[in-house]
């Protein structure tokens, strides 16, 4: 009985250190929040889940939602839809413009939009976001426990009608 208090000392340290590779390399959990998103996820109450693999913008296409660091505030982060990636045309249609154009994302960089149009602060206000801002690929909601818990691009490619 002397070993057992070393015994779950250690195994709380190898649960810890899991724990923070996990968290640290692998998968991110946050609270999404605000109107941007919305009908997509709520104002307030959602816990999304981000898989890392997915950062520096690798491996994510259009369609595809993305948590980053927000370029005019580097501390915060935020969640939007990916909309171009490097080589695309995009419809920038400033909201505080009456003048829409079209623009070409340059390499290494994509254009994010929130689904809400109205109430986004996105990419057509700050331009273009580099790659090395994306922190990974929102895959899941954590909560609230009902309702559908993977999320997934709901791009679909055009298929010609041949009737």
């Amino acid at each position: 009985m002397a070993g057992q208090p070393f015994r779950l000392a250690l195994n709380a340290g190898k649960t810890l250190a899991f724990a923070h590779v996990f968290w640290d390399y692998y998968y991110a959990c946050g609270p999404a929040s605000g109107p941007s998103m919305l009908p997509t996820f709520e104002i307030a109450g959602e816990y999304l889940v981000a898989d890392k693999n997915y950062r520096l913008g690798r491996g994510v296409a259009v369609g595809d939602l993305v948590y980053y660091k927000i370029p005019i505030f580097p501390k915060a982060s935020g969640i939007k839809r990916v909309v171009g990636m490097p080589g695309d045309f995009v419809l920038f249609n400033n909201p505080d413009s009456q003048k829409d154009m079209m623009i070409q994302v340059p390499q290494g960089h994509c254009w994010l939009v929130g689904d809400n149009l109205e109430a986004s602060r996105d990419s057509r206000l700050y331009g273009p976001v580099p790659l090395a801002l994306i922190g990974g690929k929102v895959v899941a909601r954590a909560l609230p426990l009902s309702g559908d818990k993977w999320l997934k691009n709901g791009l679909r490619d055009v298929q010609e009608d041949h009737k």
